[in-house]
């Protein structure tokens, strides 16, 4: 079976949901149904690994110390690339070497997504131009402000234009559903959610 390589960038204050919310998705996803098929990865449909500028420890919102599985350079190619939002995104606002690992990225991945303030990123690095997006509802101001040719959505919480964005924090579960239920079908996607015991909220995404 052929896996997604799914990429989840990580940085200096990164909001914690933001990314383990969509990499316990991911990672949990079976193709096989019931708790059995978690104890080996023989079903999994995606590879799921964090994504920082170095393998150095990184530190999140609230102080945890996350490792990251690769740094830019070593990165594996990413075929669904995952970049979340948290305070840390402003001042990567003006990273150019983080900007340019996303387009690169982006320009090679098969499926670019974004959670909370990740959209700002994505807008920043010119992938949002001429789409629909969205963001933490306190920073939609913010992401209309960049000027980046974003039309921004404020009423949903995932938004597909071609590039997947969410809202903020928890949505970023509900983008993972999402990209789940589009590729492997609503039956893998509600079975990995009775897994793992959330309660998709029946709410569809927003398509262009």
């Amino acid at each position: 079976m052929e896996k997604w390589n799914a990429g989840i960038l990580i940085f200096d204050d990164v909001e914690i949901l933001d990314f383990t919310g969509p990499f316990e998705v991911f990672s949990r996803t079976r193709l096989v149904p019931g708790p059995e098929s978690r104890r080996s990865d023989d079903s999994a449909p995606f590879h799921v690994f964090t994504v920082a500028k170095t393998a150095a420890p990184i530190r999140t919102t609230g102080g945890l110390r996350v490792i990251p599985h690769y740094g830019f350079a070593d990165a594996p190619q990413t075929d669904l690339v995952v970049v979340p939002g948290g305070w840390g995104t402003r001042v990567l606002l003006h990273d150019a070497e983080t900007l340019d690992w996303i387009r690169r990225t982006a320009a090679r991945a098969r499926q670019v997504t974004s959670v909370c303030t990740g959209s700002l990123l994505l807008a920043k690095a010119g992938l949002l131009q001429g789409r629909h997006a969205t963001t933490h509802w306190g920073a939609l101001g913010t992401l209309d402000a960049l000027d980046a040719g974003v039309t921004v959505e404020r009423e949903h919480r995932v938004v597909d234009d071609g590039v997947i964005s969410s809202a903020g924090v928890a949505s970023g579960i509900d983008m993972a559903f999402y990209v789940v239920e589009s590729l492997f079908g609503r039956e893998v996607a509600d079975e990995t959610a009775h897994y793992i015991e959330y309660r998709r909220d029946g709410k569809p995404a927003f398509r262009v």
